[in-house]
């Protein structure tokens, strides 16, 4: 026991085990595919445009090789980053660090693997550096003791990278790594899976899971029209894949809300997907989902930070999931300076919605989830081809469906028409919205006349109204037969009831 000679305040030390900790701080939730993602964050934040990851299975222990071409570090760069935590999480970043912690790079590579080494040069020099952290080391010495690797050390890893690169094909043209991470031995398949099925396990895990996560995870930075990143697995250039493909037109928006969150924006966008993709998505290829999720996997909030996709898929306890949901997903994109708000965990794969938040983000889904089941509810709809008459002058028009008779707006009615022509993309979606709602609402009229009995007009409000709409219908040049049989067949007034004043106005 010791007695502090500033406060007088009794203490005894509490070093932490070092073994103890760093196997406590590798159960953080990590996959292997989110543990490959975290090394990526830092790739990213380096200013890398081509990630290189390499898989060695032919010889134990298994090997895992993740390369970068960015910035690289110098040794005592290279040092301060193998330390746990390399930084404060509360330290100010750049609005591009996909860091948080300081401990990803650790965290993540002890996740897998119970001995990893660093390997880094500045970006235009030759000379790399190493450093390794190995439990079976720290267990022996009792201390957090990272080793500094020797130059013959360093050149046999190198010599093993370069030797595993000219075993695959296609390699990155033009690519030098700057930072080679290597995990030696992947103890959840070499020391769990019978000896015959590691190799098979960990290689399909690599071409299909992490090949799968990094393409919608980074899918942002892949598609990107300035600098695009390219990440290599093995044989194959990942492909990146948008959960929101906003050049379908059957993907429907809805309007987005904005609100100050923290030091940074935080923006909610849902998205209704088009009854077909029930249909679509059975075919392997497709443009709403992954080839190994379904719709219903793949249904919920999305949350990028920073443009990196951090949470996907289910509704982060806010709601539960249903069948009838499945075509609804909320986009919501935030910066890198709220994450303490968020509480955005160190695997970087769960936030918690605080409480000021929550009330925003459930109004909000409410919304999203009602056009959804609309959406879902009206997927046996299919409409019979008929021939179009000649200008059909009237509002709505009937369309023959497997689900008996239905109105709908006409799309080509010189009133719709124009309107739509006056706006722009945005208020065009806006618009034609507006016209789906209308057509849900007026098909909940059971009893549809064929015939409206002809109507006077009884009231001076309703006399201005046709004054003003024939008003702006000579404006616009319509003919007068055009504006008279309008008025006939949607307003129910036959011509011999028109108003003195409207009249005159048709003589004009």
């Amino acid at each position: 026991m010791n007695v502090s000679k500033e406060t007088e305040q009794k203490y005894v030390s509490a070093i932490p085990n070092p073994e103890y900790l760093i196997k406590s701080i590798s159960e953080q939730g990590y996959s292997l595919e989110s543990a490959i993602a975290d090394l990526a964050d830092n790739s990213i934040t380096a200013g890398c445009d081509s990630i290189e990851i390499l898989v060695e299975t032919e010889k134990a222990p298994f090997q895992l090789f993740i390369c970068d071409n960015g910035e690289g570090m110098s040794p005592e760069e290279l040092e301060q980053n193998c330390k746990f935590p390399s930084s404060s999480p509360e330290h100010a970043r750049n609005a591009m660090d996909l860091g948080r912690f300081g401990l990803g790079m650790k965290a993540a590579s002890f996740s897998q693997s119970r001995k990893f080494t660093v390997l880094s040069r500045k970006k235009g020099t030759d000379r790399y550096h190493g450093f390794t952290w190995d439990v079976d080391f720290i267990k022996k010495t009792g201390e957090w003791r990272l080793i500094v690797n020797s130059d013959a050390e360093v050149n046999s890893l190198l010599q093993d990278y370069i030797r595993l690169r000219g075993s695959y094909v296609d390699p990155l043209k033009g690519f030098e790594a700057n930072t080679i991470i290597i995990w030696a031995g992947l103890y959840k398949y070499e020391d769990y899976l019978n000896e015959k099925n590691r190799s098979k396990a960990l290689n399909r895990e690599v071409s299909v899971n992490v090949y799968e996560h990094l393409g919608i995870v980074f899918h942002r930075f892949i598609e990107g029209k300035k600098t695009s990143l390219k990440i290599r697995v093995n044989n194959h250039l990942i492909a990146p894949f948008n959960p929101f493909p906003e050049t379908h037109k059957g993907l429907r928006s809805i309007e987005y809300r904005q609100k100050q969150f923290g030091d940074d924006n935080i923006k909610l966008e849902g998205f209704v997907l088009p009854s077909i993709a029930l249909d679509e998505v059975k075919s392997e290829k497709n443009c709403w989902t992954t080839s190994n999720k379904s719709l219903i996997d793949m249904e919920g909030v999305y949350v990028y930070r920073a443009n990196r996709l951090i949470l996907y898929g289910g509704w982060n306890g806010l709601i539960k999931k249903y069948p009838r949901l499945q075509l609804a997903r909320l986009r919501v994109d935030i910066g890198n300076s709220a994450d303490h708000l968020l509480h955005l965990n160190v695997a970087k794969s769960a936030v918690i919605i605080p409480h000021d938040l929550k009330e925003a983000f459930e109004g909000y889904i409410r919304i999203l989830t009602t056009e959804a089941t609309k959406e879902y509810t009206n997927r046996g709809l299919r409409k019979f081809p008929e021939r179009k008459k000649k200008a059909d002058l009237s509002l709505f028009n009937k369309v023959h469906t497997n689900k008996g008779p239905m109105l709908e707006i006409n799309s080509d009615y010189p009133l719709v028409e124009m309107l739509r022509e006056s706006l722009n993309d945005e208020q065009k979606s806006h618009f034609n919205l507006f016209l789906r709602v209308l057509n849900h609402s007026t098909n909940k009229i059971r009893n549809i006349h064929e015939t409206q009995p002809h109507y006077e007009v009884d009231s001076q409000q309703a006399v201005d109204a046709l004054q003003h709409f024939v008003e702006k219908a000579k404006e616009h040049e319509f003919p007068n037969s055009f504006i008279i049989e309008h008025i006939r067949q949607n307003f129910g007034i036959s011509e011999t009831n028109l108003p003195s004043n409207v009249l005159k106005l048709l003589e004009q």
